[in-house]
Parts: structure tokens; C-alpha cells; sequence
């Protein structure tokens, strides 16, 4: 099926790079009839991003550190001052200390467990309410999480704990937001590599579990991820909200 997101307008947060999911996101919206917006953090990423952006023929492509609730607004104002709505967001944001994606759990330091949950949990929180606020025919709102946060995964450490928030905060949100017709889910992939990936201790190993046992003994790819987006930033996925959607070849109902 083509055309499946004509004449909506989405935003992608978190397209750093060609290899991201984020990005693979941003290409099947576009494929789909929607126009986009893009966020990426800091000068290291705006060159990057904004290439991505010109092979698509062009989108809105802003500066926002989700830290900053004066940046977030400011993303949220350019929108509205650009596209005057908005019918989906994917926030494809998450950060942790790369010493806390090693060793153990019980050694995270409380900086670096604030800053995990800030950065990958309270920025959902924030941007959904702002784009909530755009979605005035009702909309979509996504998040990407792993099955870190079902399970205990080796050296997923505190971003398993954050990710199993950002779970919580989904099926909150959805709450929330249903009577305006507004739904909220979050993608759980399965293991991919990204370029954030290779901040994982042992991610290959990861890789090779599920291509051995997973049911259909293989990993995803990113286009995968992407098009399960599609569907659920659709009007075929009306109904759906408050879910974790797992694209991870059925992984997650394996027993570890």
C-alpha cells in the first residue's frame, strides 16, 4: 500500500545518522506522503542531518537539545509556525553514561541514572505534551524501546531500568491523551547496528541470540522497524494505543 500518511504532517527526533532507525523512520514516512521535521542535538549533528534531510527533497530540520525545555518549545513553535499541526511524533531519543552500559546495575552512580531518565524517559513526557498540543485532529506519538526493559539484558544496566519507565510513561500517556484522540506506543526492536548500539558491551552477542533463537531466526532490520511505524502513525492502526509493539523477528517470547 502507498500514500498510507498523505497529507500529515511528522516529526522525527532522533535521525543522527544514515544507519539510525530514526532515519530509516523518516524515509518510509516519506515514501508514505508525509511531510517531515527532523531534530538533531548539536553542531556535530547538524551537518549530517541536514544531508539526510536534502535526499528526501527537503524538511524542517531543527537544533534541540531535549535537556533544554526552552529548545523543545522552540522546536514545537517552528512547527506550528511552519506546518500549523502535526499528526505524528517519533521520539527516537535515549542516553546513558557509557560507563553505566558496563559492569553491573548495582554500580550506577546517581548522576548517570538522572541522566539516563531525563534524557530517554522525561523527554517523551515533555515533547508528547507539546506535540499533543498540535494534534488537533488527533495523532500518533511513538517511542523506540528494546527488550531491555521486560527483561534483565546484560550491560543494558540503567538504560533497561530507563527503558521499562519509558513503558510506563506510554501506557500513561496513552491514557491521558485518548480522549483528544491522540494515540501513544512504543516500538520495541530487536538488536540492530546503529552506531548508539556499539555503546552496548557485547552487542554482538546480543545479535547472535536472537538469530539463534528467535523464531524466525534472524534479526530486524531497520526498514522493518520503519514500516511497523508507518502502520501504527496510519489510520489502519486507529484503534491501537498503549501498547509496547515488538518488531524483534519474536524474540521477546522466547525464554532467555
Amino acid at each position: 500500500m502507498s500514500g498510507l500518511l498523505a497529507g500529515k504532517t511528522a516529526l522525527v527526533m532522533g535521525a543522527r545518522n544514515k544507519w539510525s532507525i530514526a532515519w530509516a523512520i523518516a524515509q518510509a514516512y516519506s515514501a508514505q506522503g508525509a511531510k517531515l521535521a527532523l531534530t538533531y542535538q548539536g553542531d556535530r549533528e547538524e551537518k549530517p542531518v541536514n544531508e539526510l534531510a536534502e535526499s528526501l527533497g527537503g524538511a524542517l530540520v531543527m537544533n534541540c537539545d531535549v535537556t533544554d525545555s526552552a529548545q523543545v518549545e522552540a522546536v514545537f513553535a517552528q512547527i506550528r509556525s511552519e506546518y500549523g499541526r502535526l499528526d505524528a511524533m517519533v521520539h527516537a531519543i535515549a542516553y546513558a553514561k557509557r560507563e553505566d552500559l558496563t559492569g553491573t546495575f548495582l554500580d550506577t552512580s546517581r548522576d548517570g541514572f538522572l541522566l539516563a531518565m531525563d534524557v530517554s524517559v522525561y523527554s517523551l513526557v515533555e515533547t508528547a505534551k507539546h506535540a499533543a498540543a498540535l494534534m488537533t485532529d488527533g495523532g500518533s506519538i511513538q517511542t523506540l524501546t528494546y527488550l531491555g526493559g521486560e527483561r534483565v539484558v546484560p550491560n543494558y544496566n540503567v538504560m533497561g531500568v530507563a527503558k521499562a519507565a519509558l513503558q510506563a510513561s506510554v501506557r500513561y500517556l496513552a491514557a491521558d491523551l485518548g480522549p483528544k484522540n491522540i494515540r501513544v506506543n512504543a516500538l520495541s526492536a530487536g538488536p540492530i547496528k546503529t552506531m548508539a548500539a556499539r555503546g552496548i558491551s557485547d552487542f554482538d552477542i546480543m545479535l547472535h541470540a536472537v538469530e539463534e533463537r528467535s523464531p524466525l531466526r534472524r534479526n530486524v532490520t531497520q526498514q522493518e522497524v520503519a514500516n511497523a511505524s508507518v502502520f501504527l502513525a496510519s489510520d489502519l492502526a486507529s484503534a491501537v494505543t498503549g501498547e509496547t509493539f515488538h518488531v524483534d523477528c519474536g524474540y521477546h517470547i522466547t525464554a532467555l
